[in-house]
């Protein structure tokens, strides 16, 4: 007999041997037809799992992340029995499930079209009235090739493990295959509403030099209900979309010619960016100590050799030469931290003379892969609010503190605040080759950060093989209006590049030493956060990030040199205002303006030249009636004073 504890420390006992699906089961038959998978001692398992010993045991739902990721990874294999009982002479390759759904890839003659897709769905639903149970089995490495001898992409997967000589895992539905390692739903029978969203394309391994793939995304759910409610979501979200809104808005536009993953930030678009910017700035030199360097956007290869980049991150850079021609090989940077470093290293430095805080509005480079690219969220160029602190031991946890709340500082001030989610992300032990330093520095690393976490009270996840390749970092991260999370912001503990580059300091005993190093932004990507930012206030931004504050519409000509006078008074005050002198009907000029989202409009007729004074329209309260322009003023002022959101 083993020991299960189950939810809120409740423990039962049962007969070693017994499956994940069997305790469900025992607990309640509405318990067993809703579960999607298990989590055994902290880790998710498929529900056929053996219990063999004591554990601790969850039982997972559509309710809870993981169970979502099983029930949307059996909607892929779902997905992939019906596209080859359509279309037999198909290739199939594999088929996660993602943050908000799943999606297969298929190497076809002819892409699937939305017809395509529909008829997909209909067999998808005759699958699931056929009740299909998936079953788990385990083969060698000839068995599973004789298994997959039709399908090339499966045999390629399979090589890959063959070095391990382990024992390869399927999953079976009625007539088909699939090489998985799971989890997985019992059967397919709980999948009642599902509907394919898209099709795009897809290099294998995401690599130009391979096969374009045919991708077909799709989300399903446990009742038909959820599924509509989703697609209304979905619908919303496009309204926020930032790729969209922002370009109707005139924030950025993109163009063949320059290329993918290169937008061009309009004058709306750019004006943001140097608010944001201006106000990082400021914020970083005169409330943190930061000392601003500026430095080149490309360098020789040598310093990246140095840095470990050119072992590391290679395939991600922008090399400019060919080592077996050219003399010098330069590359665009993909990060600053190297360049910085120079910085030090120009000077002798004391333990005095520590903590340094380097930051810099850094331009960066990375060769991201062409399905990967969003708008403004995922780009080839950007830039971002860069600093490295180069500091003692004993100071670490001060600073790491700091930066943490220098971060969250400028996430509740632009409003983004209660969208953030934390993950420690820490080194993979297992792929040595993508990580410097030894298991010692790794470990020493990850548990200062993880007590400094501990002692901030940050409530994060733990992810392995996330980290960067000289340190483990703080990844903050967000979701865009479509669910997809990326990370708005790192902080990274670096115990290593110090001695890479032979960076020391004269210790109060009068030793070299090196220092610790923090790797860290303030407020991450300055385009990504332009697009969360457009996404979350659907365009309409707080007043103090607005790139035009206020529209003066005087009626007509008669009040125009009033109309002036107000706007040369606004502007003295700093605040960013236009004039709309247009031979257009007032409510025309009105409507446009509240099209693009400014937050008041001033409405000059002869009653407020009379009186001295100007309509308000508020974006937010729609008609304030007429007010003094001073009053007006110092309101405004103060809005933008306080950030209001």
């Amino acid at each position: 007999m083993i020991q299960v504890t189950l939810k809120d420390g409740i423990v039962k006992e049962y007969e070693a041997g017994v499956s994940a699906a069997d305790v469900a089961k025992d607990l309640g038959m509405g318990l067993y037809k809703a579960a999607c998978a298990a989590k055994i001692n902290g880790q998710v398992a498929d529900l056929r799992t053996p219990l063999t010993e004591n554990c601790e045991l969850a039982i997972l739902t559509f309710e809870q992340e993981d169970g979502k990721k099983a029930f949307w990874h059996t909607a892929s294999h779902l997905l992939a029995q019906a596209v080859m009982r359509l279309y037999p002479d198909t290739k199939y390759t594999i088929g996660p499930a993602v943050d908000n759904g799943f999606y297969y890839d298929f190497d076809v003659k002819t892409p699937f079209t939305a017809d395509d897709l529909a008829k997909i769905e209909k067999e998808m639903a005759k699958i699931v009235k056929e009740g299909l149970p998936l079953e788990r089995f385990e083969l060698d490495i000839e068995q599973a090739k004789e298994l997959m001898k039709d399908q090339p992409y499966k045999l390629e997967l399979i090589e890959k493990h063959a070095s391990q000589g382990e024992k390869i895992s399927f999953y079976r539905q009625g007539e088909f295959t699939d090489l998985c390692a799971g989890p997985h739903l019992m059967s397919v029978a709980p999948i009642k509403a599902v509907k394919l969203t898209s099709t795009t394309g897809a290099y294998w391994h995401g690599d130009s030099s391979l096969p374009m793939l045919c991708r077909v995304y799709g989300v399903a759910f446990p009742k038909a209900s959820e599924l509509e409610a989703y697609l209304k979501a979905v619908e919303e979200a496009k309204k926020r979309d930032h790729n969209i809104i922002g370009r109707q808005l005139k924030y950025f536009t993109t163009s063949d010619y320059i290329g993918q993953g290169l937008p061009c930030l309009m004058p709306k678009g750019a004006k943001l960016f140097q608010i944001l910017n201006r106000y990082i700035q400021d914020k970083e030199e005169n409330e943190y100590g930061y000392l601003m360097t500026r430095t080149p956007l490309m360098a020789k290869s040598d310093l990246y050799k140095i840095s470990g980049h050119w072992d590391h991150y290679k395939d991600g850079m922008f090399v400019l030469g060919d080592e077996e021609k050219d003399k010098e090989v330069f590359a665009l940077r993909p990060m600053t931290c190297p360049f910085q470093y120079q910085v030090y290293l120009a000077e002798k430095h004391s333990y005095r003379d520590l903590p340094l805080r380097y930051g810099e509005t850094s331009t960066l480079f990375r060769n991201e892969a062409s399905g990967e690219m969003h708008g403004l969220i995922r780009v080839r160029q950007f830039t971002i609010s860069e600093g490295h602190l180069i500091l003692r031991p004993d100071q670490l946890e001060e600073e790491f503190r700091n930066c943490v709340k220098l971060m969250q500082e400028v996430m509740t001030d632009i409003g983004l605040i209660d969208n953030l989610t934390y993950r420690l992300s820490k080194w993979d032990p297992n792929d040595r080759e993508k990580y410097i330093g030894t298991p010692e520095m790794w470990d020493e690393a990850e548990g200062l950060m993880r007590n400094i976490l501990n002692h901030i009270g940050l409530d994060y996840t733990e992810a392995v093989g996330e980290a960067a390749f000289y340190g483990p970092k703080l990844d903050v991260q967000m979701k865009n209006v479509h669910g997809k999370e990326d990370t708005l912001v790192t902080i990274q503990i670096d115990l290593m590049l110090a001695r890479q580059f032979n960076m020391t300091y004269t210790d109060a005993d009068n030793t070299q030493k090196y220092p610790y190093i923090i790797h860290r932004t303030s407020m991450g990507c300055y385009e990504r956060t332009i697009a969360l930012l457009l996404e979350k206030y659907a365009g309409a931004l707080p007043m103090w990030l607005s790139p035009e504050q206020i529209r003066v519409l005087p009626i007509g000509d008669g009040q125009s040199e009033y109309a002036n006078e107000v706007l040369k008074k606004l502007k003295a005050a700093g605040l960013r205002c236009t004039i709309d002198e247009r031979n257009e009907k007032i409510g025309y000029k009105i409507r446009e303006a509240q099209l693009e989202k400014i937050p008041y409009m001033l409405v000059i007729g002869d009653k407020e030249v009379e009186q001295g004074g100007v309509a308000v329209r508020s974006r937010k309260d729609g008609d304030k009636g007429v007010m003094p322009v001073d009053a007006f003023l110092q309101a405004a002022l103060e809005e933008v004073r306080t950030k209001a959101k």
